[in-house]
Order: structure tokens, then C-alpha cells, then sequence
């Protein structure tokens, strides 16, 4: 979803063949030289995770984008970005197009303002920080009926 170069994409792949996943195109993603990474693991990646059980998202696509969102959402609540790095980034990369993030891109608005209104930035960084926690969040499941029609 282009959040990450993919030179990281291939030392991803390294690092999960020393954690003890082994795949064949998960290999040959590793043995990607950094030099044409660029060019090839487009090609490559879909085929590794595949193999590896998990989902490849289009670029573009909306369920791409919000599993990037909620992956920069990971990043934040880890400490690697700070609540205006991160709406700024989501508002960077979205706009206020999509529904997901919305809230975000309008407090990276908020941001911009402080200075007008009666919002502290420890009142916005709270907001965004929430809104981080609800996107990192595992979706909830929906129960299974459990009044069966006969």
C-alpha cells in the first residue's frame, strides 16, 4: 500500500526465514537483490503470502487501505509515531475519502487550529489516540444465530 519501501518488504522476507517460516516464494522473495526490489516484489509478494496463509491487498484497493491505516494505528500506539505524525500521515494518504479514518483526517484539521479554538493539543492527542485504539482493535465477529429456523 505503498507505506513501506520494498527493500523492507525483502528484508520482511529475510527475517521471517530466521524466525523459522519457509516457503518457496517466501525464498526467492528474500533472494531479491535491494537493487531491483523496486521492480520485482510486486511480482513476488502476492505468491509469498499466499503460501503463508495471509491476505495480499491490491494497491488501491479499499480494504488495503484500511488494513494499512490500521497498521500505522499499530505503529502509533507503539510509540513509533506521535498523534500528529500519525493523522497527518492518514490524512496525507486518504483525505477525507475514506470512511474508516475520517475522524482522523479531521482532527489532523483540528491540529491546524488550536490556536483559534478552546481544544489544548492534549485534548486532540486523547481523540487520536482513542480513534487509534478503535482501528487497532481486532473487528468484532459477528455471534452466531443461535435460534436456528427448523
Amino acid at each position: 500500500m505503498r507505506e513501506i519501501r520494498a527493500s523492507d518488504v525483502v528484508n520482511a522476507a529475510c527475517d521471517a526465514l530466521l524466525a523459522g517460516l519457509d516457503t518457496p516464494c517466501l525464498r526467492v522473495l528474500a533472494a531479491c537483490p535491494r537493487a531491483e526490489a523496486d521492480y520485482d516484489v510486486h511480482d513476488l509478494l502476492p505468491a509469498a503470502l499466499d503460501e503463508l496463509g495471509l491476505t495480499f491487498y491490491p494497491v488501491g484497493s479499499q480494504a488495503g487501505q484500511e488494513a494499512a491505516a490500521r497498521a500505522l494505528a499499530r505503529h502509533m500506539l507503539a510509540g513509533e509515531l506521535t498523534p500528529r505524525e500519525f493523522t497527518f500521515r492518514i490524512h496525507q494518504r486518504h483525505g477525507h475519502e475514506l470512511p474508516l479514518t475520517e475522524r482522523l483526517a479531521e482532527l489532523d484539521d483540528e491540529y491546524d487550529i488550536l490556536e483559534y479554538g478552546d481544544r489544548t493539543v492534549d485534548q486532540v492527542d486523547a481523540e487520536v489516540m482513542a480513534e487509534a485504539r478503535r482501528l487497532a482493535a481486532p473487528p468484532a465477529i459477528p455471534a452466531e444465530p443461535t435460534d436456528l429456523p427448523s
